[in-house]
Protein backbone atom coordinates (compact mmCIF):
# COMPACT_ATOMS: atom_id res chain seq x y z
CA UNK A 1 0.00 0.00 0.00
CA UNK A 2 1.00 3.12 -0.93
CA UNK A 3 0.98 5.88 1.89
CA UNK A 4 -0.58 8.98 1.86
CA UNK A 5 -1.54 12.09 4.20
CA UNK A 6 -4.87 12.72 5.24
CA UNK A 7 -6.35 15.83 7.35
CA UNK A 8 -9.15 14.98 9.55
CA UNK A 9 -11.02 17.23 11.42
CA UNK A 10 -12.76 16.40 14.67
CA UNK A 11 -13.73 17.68 17.93
CA UNK A 12 -13.56 15.99 21.43
CA UNK A 13 -13.70 16.57 24.89
CA UNK A 14 -10.32 16.92 26.81
CA UNK A 15 -10.79 16.45 30.70
CA UNK A 16 -7.92 18.27 31.80
CA UNK A 17 -6.19 16.88 35.09
CA UNK A 18 -7.49 20.24 37.10
CA UNK A 19 -10.66 20.05 35.36
CA UNK A 20 -10.60 16.02 36.99
CA UNK A 21 -9.69 17.42 40.02
CA UNK A 22 -12.80 19.85 40.22
CA UNK A 23 -15.46 17.27 39.43
CA UNK A 24 -13.97 14.89 41.72
CA UNK A 25 -13.78 17.30 45.00
CA UNK A 26 -17.15 18.74 43.98
CA UNK A 27 -18.55 14.79 44.97
CA UNK A 28 -16.99 14.69 47.44
CA UNK A 29 -18.53 14.50 51.08
CA UNK A 30 -17.27 16.59 53.82
CA UNK A 31 -15.20 14.01 55.45
CA UNK A 32 -14.36 12.88 52.39
CA UNK A 33 -13.08 16.39 51.47
CA UNK A 34 -10.89 16.79 54.52
CA UNK A 35 -9.06 13.20 53.67
CA UNK A 36 -8.72 14.22 50.54
CA UNK A 37 -6.82 17.88 52.42
CA UNK A 38 -4.71 15.44 54.58
CA UNK A 39 -3.77 13.53 51.64
CA UNK A 40 -2.58 16.47 49.31
CA UNK A 41 -0.77 17.69 52.86
CA UNK A 42 1.25 14.74 53.05
CA UNK A 43 2.23 14.37 49.57
CA UNK A 44 2.51 18.11 48.36
CA UNK A 45 5.60 20.00 50.64
CA UNK A 46 4.21 23.54 48.60
CA UNK A 47 0.88 23.28 50.55
CA UNK A 48 0.24 23.88 54.42
CA UNK A 49 -2.32 24.78 56.67
CA UNK A 50 -3.66 28.56 57.25
CA UNK A 51 -2.22 29.27 60.52
CA UNK A 52 -0.23 31.99 62.23
CA UNK A 53 3.52 32.19 61.30
CA UNK A 54 6.04 32.35 63.78
CA UNK A 55 8.68 35.42 64.43
CA UNK A 56 11.61 33.37 63.08
CA UNK A 57 9.54 31.74 59.94
CA UNK A 58 8.40 35.81 59.35
CA UNK A 59 12.04 36.81 59.30
CA UNK A 60 13.15 33.83 56.68
CA UNK A 61 10.39 35.31 54.30
CA UNK A 62 11.54 38.91 54.82
CA UNK A 63 14.97 38.07 54.15
CA UNK A 64 13.94 35.94 51.09
CA UNK A 65 11.66 38.97 50.21
CA UNK A 66 14.40 41.59 49.95
CA UNK A 67 17.15 39.10 48.63
CA UNK A 68 14.89 38.25 45.88
CA UNK A 69 14.32 42.03 45.17
CA UNK A 70 17.33 43.31 45.19
CA UNK A 71 18.63 40.88 42.85
CA UNK A 72 15.16 41.82 40.40
CA UNK A 73 16.53 45.25 40.53
CA UNK A 74 20.54 44.14 39.49
CA UNK A 75 19.21 42.03 36.87
CA UNK A 76 16.85 45.17 35.55
CA UNK A 77 19.75 47.67 35.87
CA UNK A 78 22.04 45.30 33.86
CA UNK A 79 19.29 44.15 30.94
CA UNK A 80 17.93 47.86 30.71
CA UNK A 81 15.32 47.48 32.76
CA UNK A 82 13.39 44.86 30.53
CA UNK A 83 11.64 41.74 32.34
CA UNK A 84 10.01 40.29 29.09
CA UNK A 85 12.32 37.83 27.28
CA UNK A 86 15.00 37.64 28.86
CA UNK A 87 13.77 36.77 32.46
CA UNK A 88 15.35 33.84 33.67
CA UNK A 89 12.03 33.38 36.11
CA UNK A 90 9.67 30.85 35.00
CA UNK A 91 6.05 32.17 34.20
CA UNK A 92 3.29 31.73 36.99
CA UNK A 93 5.54 31.51 39.60
CA UNK A 94 4.63 35.31 41.28
CA UNK A 95 2.05 35.22 43.35
CA UNK A 96 0.28 37.99 41.87
CA UNK A 97 0.08 35.42 38.49
CA UNK A 98 -1.88 33.28 41.24
CA UNK A 99 -1.74 30.01 39.57
CA UNK A 100 -1.18 31.06 35.83
CA UNK A 101 1.63 29.71 33.31
CA UNK A 102 2.04 29.74 29.52
CA UNK A 103 2.55 25.71 28.86
CA UNK A 104 -1.65 24.63 28.30
CA UNK A 105 -4.90 25.35 29.67
CA UNK A 106 -4.51 23.20 32.56
CA UNK A 107 -2.04 25.98 33.73
CA UNK A 108 -3.07 29.13 31.98
CA UNK A 109 -6.56 28.55 33.22
CA UNK A 110 -7.76 29.79 29.40
CA UNK A 111 -10.17 26.87 29.27
CA UNK A 112 -13.12 29.05 28.91
CA UNK A 113 -16.23 27.35 29.43
CA UNK A 114 -16.77 23.49 31.47
CA UNK A 115 -17.48 19.71 31.62
CA UNK A 116 -21.18 19.56 33.48
CA UNK A 117 -21.38 22.69 34.04
CA UNK A 118 -18.09 23.45 36.42
CA UNK A 119 -16.39 26.51 35.56
CA UNK A 120 -12.93 26.20 35.50
CA UNK A 121 -12.20 30.25 36.29
CA UNK A 122 -13.34 29.59 40.24
CA UNK A 123 -14.88 32.70 41.84
CA UNK A 124 -13.34 33.94 45.31
CA UNK A 125 -14.84 32.06 48.52
CA UNK A 126 -16.24 33.60 51.14
CA UNK A 127 -13.60 34.30 54.07
CA UNK A 128 -14.01 31.48 56.69
CA UNK A 129 -13.34 33.90 59.46
CA UNK A 130 -11.03 33.13 62.65
CA UNK A 131 -7.43 31.97 62.86
CA UNK A 132 -8.27 28.05 63.69
CA UNK A 133 -6.34 25.83 62.37
CA UNK A 134 -8.05 23.00 59.82
CA UNK A 135 -8.02 19.71 61.34
CA UNK A 136 -10.05 16.66 60.51
CA UNK A 137 -12.82 15.91 63.07
CA UNK A 138 -12.01 12.55 65.10
CA UNK A 139 -14.73 11.52 67.03
CA UNK A 140 -13.44 7.64 67.70
CA UNK A 141 -13.45 6.72 70.82
CA UNK A 142 -15.86 8.73 72.41
CA UNK A 143 -16.93 5.93 73.88
CA UNK A 144 -16.96 2.61 75.15
CA UNK A 145 -17.82 0.03 72.85
CA UNK A 146 -20.14 -3.00 72.83
CA UNK A 147 -16.89 -5.30 73.49
CA UNK A 148 -15.40 -3.16 75.55
CA UNK A 149 -17.91 -2.71 78.00
CA UNK A 150 -18.21 -6.91 77.90
CA UNK A 151 -14.34 -7.25 78.55
CA UNK A 152 -14.51 -5.17 81.48
CA UNK A 153 -17.28 -6.98 82.84
CA UNK A 154 -15.51 -10.12 81.88
CA UNK A 155 -12.34 -9.35 83.72
CA UNK A 156 -14.16 -8.81 87.06
CA UNK A 157 -14.86 -12.36 86.58
CA UNK A 158 -13.46 -15.59 88.07
CA UNK A 159 -13.77 -17.90 85.02
CA UNK A 160 -10.93 -20.62 84.12
CA UNK A 161 -8.60 -19.52 81.24
CA UNK A 162 -10.59 -21.68 79.07
CA UNK A 163 -13.83 -20.44 79.69
CA UNK A 164 -12.49 -16.80 79.36
CA UNK A 165 -11.18 -17.57 76.13
CA UNK A 166 -14.53 -18.72 74.59
CA UNK A 167 -16.24 -15.58 75.90
CA UNK A 168 -13.59 -13.44 74.51
CA UNK A 169 -14.17 -15.16 71.27
CA UNK A 170 -18.17 -15.01 71.43
CA UNK A 171 -17.54 -11.09 72.07
CA UNK A 172 -15.54 -10.78 69.28
CA UNK A 173 -18.34 -12.64 67.15
CA UNK A 174 -20.64 -9.88 68.27
CA UNK A 175 -22.57 -7.77 65.69
CA UNK A 176 -23.44 -4.08 66.16
CA UNK A 177 -26.87 -4.37 67.42
CA UNK A 178 -25.39 -7.65 69.66
CA UNK A 179 -26.11 -10.16 68.17
CA UNK A 180 -23.61 -13.33 67.59
CA UNK A 181 -22.46 -12.95 63.87
CA UNK A 182 -23.57 -16.45 62.52
CA UNK A 183 -24.84 -19.87 64.53
CA UNK A 184 -22.48 -21.46 67.36
CA UNK A 185 -21.80 -24.03 65.11
CA UNK A 186 -20.66 -21.57 62.27
CA UNK A 187 -18.36 -19.70 64.64
CA UNK A 188 -17.19 -23.33 66.01
CA UNK A 189 -15.96 -24.27 62.32
CA UNK A 190 -14.64 -21.06 61.40
CA UNK A 191 -12.18 -20.85 64.46
CA UNK A 192 -11.42 -24.86 64.07
CA UNK A 193 -10.35 -23.50 60.76
CA UNK A 194 -8.04 -20.85 61.51
CA UNK A 195 -6.31 -23.10 63.97
CA UNK A 196 -6.35 -26.15 61.73
CA UNK A 197 -7.82 -28.35 63.85
CA UNK A 198 -9.57 -31.44 62.00
CA UNK A 199 -9.62 -34.09 64.73
CA UNK A 200 -13.92 -34.73 64.98
CA UNK A 201 -13.52 -35.28 68.50
CA UNK A 202 -11.78 -31.76 69.17
CA UNK A 203 -14.53 -29.71 66.87
CA UNK A 204 -16.95 -31.33 69.27
CA UNK A 205 -14.94 -29.98 72.27
CA UNK A 206 -14.34 -26.90 70.87
CA UNK A 207 -18.64 -26.26 70.77
CA UNK A 208 -18.98 -27.67 74.43
CA UNK A 209 -16.85 -24.99 75.08
CA UNK A 210 -18.42 -22.18 73.44
CA UNK A 211 -21.61 -23.82 74.42
CA UNK A 212 -20.72 -22.69 77.65
CA UNK A 213 -19.09 -19.77 76.71
CA UNK A 214 -22.25 -18.35 75.19
CA UNK A 215 -24.58 -18.98 78.78
CA UNK A 216 -22.04 -16.25 80.66
CA UNK A 217 -22.38 -13.87 77.88
CA UNK A 218 -25.88 -14.45 78.13
CA UNK A 219 -25.48 -13.60 82.11
CA UNK A 220 -23.87 -10.04 81.43
CA UNK A 221 -25.02 -6.74 80.82
CA UNK A 222 -27.23 -5.50 78.40
CA UNK A 223 -29.55 -8.07 78.60
CA UNK A 224 -30.23 -10.07 75.43
CA UNK A 225 -26.69 -9.65 74.49
CA UNK A 226 -25.51 -12.83 72.39
CA UNK A 227 -28.82 -14.16 71.21
CA UNK A 228 -29.02 -15.53 67.72
CA UNK A 229 -32.41 -13.94 66.83
CA UNK A 230 -35.46 -11.47 68.09
CA UNK A 231 -37.02 -14.06 69.80
CA UNK A 232 -34.10 -15.03 72.06
CA UNK A 233 -32.76 -11.57 72.84
CA UNK A 234 -36.67 -11.12 73.99
CA UNK A 235 -36.70 -14.60 76.26
CA UNK A 236 -33.44 -13.84 77.93
CA UNK A 237 -34.49 -10.02 78.82
CA UNK A 238 -38.09 -10.95 80.13
CA UNK A 239 -36.69 -14.03 82.10
CA UNK A 240 -35.13 -10.76 84.29
CA UNK A 241 -38.59 -9.84 84.99
CA UNK A 242 -40.65 -10.55 87.88
CA UNK A 243 -42.48 -13.64 87.80
CA UNK A 244 -45.79 -12.80 86.82
CA UNK A 245 -48.59 -14.29 84.90
CA UNK A 246 -48.10 -11.48 82.04
CA UNK A 247 -44.13 -12.58 81.83
CA UNK A 248 -45.48 -16.49 81.39
CA UNK A 249 -47.40 -14.84 78.48
CA UNK A 250 -44.56 -12.81 77.13
CA UNK A 251 -42.49 -15.43 76.81
CA UNK A 252 -44.54 -17.19 75.13
CA UNK A 253 -45.17 -15.30 72.67
CA UNK A 254 -41.66 -14.31 72.51
CA UNK A 255 -40.55 -17.91 71.49
CA UNK A 256 -43.29 -18.71 69.40
CA UNK A 257 -46.23 -16.54 68.87
CA UNK A 258 -44.18 -13.19 67.50
CA UNK A 259 -45.64 -13.25 63.99
CA UNK A 260 -49.62 -12.87 65.89
CA UNK A 261 -48.11 -10.18 67.75
CA UNK A 262 -46.97 -8.10 64.53
CA UNK A 263 -49.97 -8.63 62.81
CA UNK A 264 -51.83 -7.46 66.22
CA UNK A 265 -54.37 -10.20 66.37
CA UNK A 266 -55.69 -10.12 69.80
CA UNK A 267 -57.61 -13.37 69.65
CA UNK A 268 -55.38 -15.77 67.98
CA UNK A 269 -52.52 -14.55 70.51
CA UNK A 270 -55.29 -15.38 73.25
CA UNK A 271 -55.88 -18.76 71.79
CA UNK A 272 -52.77 -19.92 70.88
CA UNK A 273 -50.91 -19.29 74.62
CA UNK A 274 -54.75 -19.46 76.86
CA UNK A 275 -54.46 -16.24 78.15
CA UNK A 276 -57.41 -13.66 78.45
CA UNK A 277 -57.37 -10.35 76.64
CA UNK A 278 -56.07 -8.55 79.83
CA UNK A 279 -53.29 -10.78 80.33
CA UNK A 280 -52.06 -10.20 76.47
CA UNK A 281 -52.11 -6.99 76.43
CA UNK A 282 -50.05 -6.52 80.28
CA UNK A 283 -47.63 -9.24 77.87
CA UNK A 284 -47.43 -7.11 75.14
CA UNK A 285 -46.45 -3.99 77.17
CA UNK A 286 -43.99 -6.14 78.72
CA UNK A 287 -42.53 -7.09 75.55
CA UNK A 288 -42.61 -3.19 74.05
CA UNK A 289 -40.01 -2.54 76.76
CA UNK A 290 -37.75 -4.76 75.80
CA UNK A 291 -34.61 -3.67 73.55
CA UNK A 292 -34.11 -5.60 70.10
CA UNK A 293 -30.80 -4.62 69.95
CA UNK A 294 -28.87 -4.31 72.85
CA UNK A 295 -25.87 -3.12 71.24
CA UNK A 296 -27.92 -0.16 70.04
CA UNK A 297 -26.70 2.18 73.06
CA UNK A 298 -23.23 1.28 72.62
CA UNK A 299 -23.33 2.33 68.91
CA UNK A 300 -20.45 4.92 67.91
CA UNK A 301 -22.59 8.19 68.30
CA UNK A 302 -20.03 9.94 65.43
CA UNK A 303 -22.25 7.73 63.02
CA UNK A 304 -25.06 9.57 63.73
CA UNK A 305 -23.54 13.00 63.50
CA UNK A 306 -24.10 15.16 60.29
CA UNK A 307 -21.89 18.57 60.18
CA UNK A 308 -23.96 20.73 57.71
CA UNK A 309 -21.56 22.30 54.76
CA UNK A 310 -24.37 24.88 54.93
CA UNK A 311 -26.54 27.01 57.59
CA UNK A 312 -29.16 29.09 56.81
CA UNK A 313 -29.98 31.96 58.80
CA UNK A 314 -33.37 34.85 59.10
CA UNK A 315 -31.92 38.19 57.40
CA UNK A 316 -34.62 40.48 57.77
CA UNK A 317 -38.27 38.98 56.29
CA UNK A 318 -35.66 36.36 54.04
CA UNK A 319 -33.57 33.46 54.81
CA UNK A 320 -30.18 33.53 53.69
CA UNK A 321 -27.84 30.71 53.03
CA UNK A 322 -24.00 30.89 54.60
CA UNK A 323 -21.31 28.36 54.50
CA UNK A 324 -20.21 26.52 57.76
CA UNK A 325 -16.78 28.10 58.36
CA UNK A 326 -15.92 24.94 60.16
CA UNK A 327 -16.31 22.37 57.54
CA UNK A 328 -13.80 24.42 55.19
CA UNK A 329 -10.32 23.67 54.64
CA UNK A 330 -7.66 26.57 55.24
CA UNK A 331 -5.14 25.98 53.21
CA UNK A 332 -2.14 28.23 51.51
CA UNK A 333 0.80 27.86 49.53
CA UNK A 334 3.78 27.78 51.46
CA UNK A 335 6.03 31.08 51.15
CA UNK A 336 9.14 29.35 52.04
CA UNK A 337 9.07 26.61 49.41
CA UNK A 338 7.51 28.70 46.69
CA UNK A 339 10.08 32.02 47.11
CA UNK A 340 13.00 28.99 47.24
CA UNK A 341 12.38 28.32 43.94
CA UNK A 342 11.60 31.60 42.62
CA UNK A 343 15.10 32.45 41.14
CA UNK A 344 15.56 28.90 39.60
CA UNK A 345 15.64 28.39 35.97
CA UNK A 346 13.05 26.12 34.21
CA UNK A 347 11.52 25.28 37.79
CA UNK A 348 11.43 21.30 36.57
CA UNK A 349 9.29 19.36 38.96
CA UNK A 350 8.85 21.45 41.96
CA UNK A 351 7.16 23.91 39.92
CA UNK A 352 4.53 21.55 39.18
CA UNK A 353 4.34 20.60 42.65
CA UNK A 354 3.57 24.13 43.30
CA UNK A 355 1.65 24.74 40.29
CA UNK A 356 -0.40 21.50 41.55
CA UNK A 357 -0.73 23.18 45.43
CA UNK A 358 -2.26 26.39 43.84
CA UNK A 359 -4.70 24.59 41.60
CA UNK A 360 -6.04 22.50 44.72
CA UNK A 361 -6.69 25.26 46.98
CA UNK A 362 -8.40 27.30 43.71
CA UNK A 363 -10.57 23.77 43.35
CA UNK A 364 -11.64 23.90 46.89
CA UNK A 365 -12.78 27.67 46.85
CA UNK A 366 -14.29 26.53 43.57
CA UNK A 367 -16.47 23.65 45.61
CA UNK A 368 -17.59 25.61 48.31
CA UNK A 369 -18.52 28.35 45.82
CA UNK A 370 -20.61 26.47 43.57
CA UNK A 371 -22.16 25.02 47.23
CA UNK A 372 -23.29 28.17 48.30
CA UNK A 373 -24.58 29.44 44.95
CA UNK A 374 -27.10 26.04 44.52
CA UNK A 375 -27.90 26.22 48.12
CA UNK A 376 -28.43 29.93 47.89
CA UNK A 377 -30.88 29.59 44.69
CA UNK A 378 -32.54 26.24 46.82
CA UNK A 379 -33.07 28.49 49.79
CA UNK A 380 -34.63 31.15 47.52
CA UNK A 381 -37.05 28.41 46.26
CA UNK A 382 -38.43 26.95 49.17
CA UNK A 383 -38.24 30.13 51.59
CA UNK A 384 -42.30 29.07 52.87
CA UNK A 385 -40.05 25.84 53.85
CA UNK A 386 -37.96 27.64 56.34
CA UNK A 387 -40.91 29.44 58.42
CA UNK A 388 -43.72 26.73 57.95
CA UNK A 389 -42.22 23.65 57.29
CA UNK A 390 -42.17 20.62 54.76
CA UNK A 391 -45.61 20.98 54.68
CA UNK A 392 -44.92 24.62 52.55
CA UNK A 393 -42.29 22.34 50.29
CA UNK A 394 -42.35 23.37 46.49
CA UNK A 395 -42.27 21.16 43.26
CA UNK A 396 -38.38 21.14 42.67
CA UNK A 397 -36.15 19.45 40.44
CA UNK A 398 -32.14 19.35 39.46
CA UNK A 399 -33.06 21.21 36.22
CA UNK A 400 -34.84 24.41 37.28
CA UNK A 401 -31.80 24.84 39.50
CA UNK A 402 -29.58 24.44 36.77
CA UNK A 403 -31.00 26.44 34.40
CA UNK A 404 -31.10 29.05 36.92
CA UNK A 405 -26.96 29.28 37.41
CA UNK A 406 -26.65 27.90 34.04
CA UNK A 407 -24.78 25.05 35.01
CA UNK A 408 -25.70 21.08 34.30
CA UNK A 409 -28.15 18.83 35.55
CA UNK A 410 -25.40 16.13 36.66
CA UNK A 411 -23.54 19.14 38.43
CA UNK A 412 -26.45 20.20 40.65
CA UNK A 413 -26.53 16.19 41.23
CA UNK A 414 -23.16 16.13 42.17
CA UNK A 415 -23.51 19.25 44.87
CA UNK A 416 -26.46 18.11 46.12
CA UNK A 417 -25.38 14.90 47.22
CA UNK A 418 -24.25 14.33 50.71
CA UNK A 419 -24.30 17.76 51.13
CA UNK A 420 -26.17 19.17 54.37
CA UNK A 421 -28.16 22.19 55.60
CA UNK A 422 -29.15 23.56 59.11
CA UNK A 423 -32.29 25.22 59.03
CA UNK A 424 -34.57 25.72 62.16
CA UNK A 425 -36.61 22.90 60.95
CA UNK A 426 -33.49 20.83 61.40
CA UNK A 427 -30.34 19.46 59.06
CA UNK A 428 -31.36 17.86 55.89
CA UNK A 429 -29.59 16.35 52.71
CA UNK A 430 -29.76 19.37 50.08
CA UNK A 431 -31.48 16.58 47.89
CA UNK A 432 -33.85 16.52 50.56
CA UNK A 433 -35.79 20.12 48.94
CA UNK A 434 -35.94 18.72 45.48
CA UNK A 435 -39.07 16.71 44.94
CA UNK A 436 -41.94 15.75 42.24
CA UNK A 437 -45.11 17.25 41.48
CA UNK A 438 -48.62 15.99 42.11
CA UNK A 439 -51.89 17.65 40.43
CA UNK A 440 -54.31 19.67 42.43
CA UNK A 441 -58.07 20.35 41.87
CA UNK A 442 -56.98 24.05 41.59
CA UNK A 443 -54.44 23.06 38.49
CA UNK A 444 -51.35 23.88 40.28
CA UNK A 445 -48.87 21.26 41.42
CA UNK A 446 -48.07 19.56 44.85
CA UNK A 447 -45.14 18.88 46.14
CA UNK A 448 -44.49 15.04 46.84
CA UNK A 449 -42.63 16.14 50.29
CA UNK A 450 -45.62 18.59 51.31
CA UNK A 451 -47.82 15.31 50.72
CA UNK A 452 -45.44 12.69 52.54
CA UNK A 453 -45.88 14.99 55.50
CA UNK A 454 -49.58 15.23 55.18
CA UNK A 455 -49.28 11.35 55.25
CA UNK A 456 -47.39 11.50 58.52
CA UNK A 457 -50.21 14.17 59.69
CA UNK A 458 -53.37 12.17 58.82
CA UNK A 459 -51.48 9.15 60.37
CA UNK A 460 -50.52 10.59 64.08
CA UNK A 461 -53.84 12.03 64.18
CA UNK A 462 -55.80 8.79 63.66
CA UNK A 463 -57.56 6.62 65.76
CA UNK A 464 -55.51 3.63 67.03
CA UNK A 465 -58.19 1.24 67.35
CA UNK A 466 -59.42 1.73 63.52
CA UNK A 467 -56.04 3.24 61.68
CA UNK A 468 -56.53 4.79 58.43
CA UNK A 469 -55.92 2.09 55.42
CA UNK A 470 -54.41 4.10 52.08
CA UNK A 471 -57.70 4.55 50.45
CA UNK A 472 -58.33 6.31 53.05
CA UNK A 473 -55.61 8.72 52.84
CA UNK A 474 -56.06 9.02 49.05
CA UNK A 475 -59.42 10.09 49.95
CA UNK A 476 -58.18 12.42 52.61
CA UNK A 477 -55.47 13.73 49.93
CA UNK A 478 -58.19 14.20 47.55
CA UNK A 479 -60.35 16.47 49.78
CA UNK A 480 -57.60 18.73 50.16
CA UNK A 481 -57.49 18.91 46.29
CA UNK A 482 -54.56 16.61 45.51
CA UNK A 483 -55.30 13.79 43.08
CA UNK A 484 -53.01 10.58 44.79
CA UNK A 485 -53.41 7.48 43.98
CA UNK A 486 -53.71 4.45 46.74
CA UNK A 487 -50.81 3.15 45.42
CA UNK A 488 -48.85 5.90 45.20
CA UNK A 489 -50.07 6.54 48.70
CA UNK A 490 -48.57 3.04 49.81
CA UNK A 491 -45.16 3.83 48.20
CA UNK A 492 -45.51 6.93 50.54
CA UNK A 493 -46.08 5.78 53.40
CA UNK A 494 -43.17 2.78 52.82
CA UNK A 495 -40.95 5.95 52.13
CA UNK A 496 -41.52 7.49 55.65
CA UNK A 497 -41.64 3.72 56.96
CA UNK A 498 -45.16 3.53 58.73
CA UNK A 499 -46.64 0.22 58.76
CA UNK A 500 -49.94 -0.75 57.14
CA UNK A 501 -53.12 -0.09 58.66
CA UNK A 502 -53.13 -4.15 60.50
CA UNK A 503 -50.00 -3.24 62.01
CA UNK A 504 -50.80 -0.24 63.33
CA UNK A 505 -53.92 -1.39 65.16
CA UNK A 506 -53.84 -1.22 69.28
CA UNK A 507 -54.32 -4.68 70.98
Amino acid sequence: MKPTLQVRLSQHLALTPQLQQSIRLLQLSTLELHQEVEQMLEQNPFLEPEEERSSFEEQIVADRASASSSSSTASDEDSGGGSGEGSDEPAGMEASDFGTTERDDWENGTEGDDFDGIRETPSAAPSSGGDDDFEPQDRAGSGPTLQDHLRTQLSGMRLADRDAAAVLVLIESLDEDGYLDGSLEEIAERIADSLEITDPEAREALQDELRCGLKWLQSLEPAGVGAANLSECLTLQLRQRADTPARACALQIATSHLELLARRDLKKLSAATGCDEATVKAAQALIVACEPKPGRPFARAEQLIVVPDVIVVKSGRNWKATLNPDVMPKLRVSDLYAQAIRGQRGGGNLSARLQEARWFIRNIQQRFDTILRVSAAIVERQKNFFTHGEIAMKPLVLREIADELGLHESTISRVTTAKYMSTPQGTFELKYFFGSSLNTDAGGNASSTAVRALIKQFVAAEDIKKPLSDSQIADMLEEQGIQVARRTVAKYREALKIAPANLRKAL
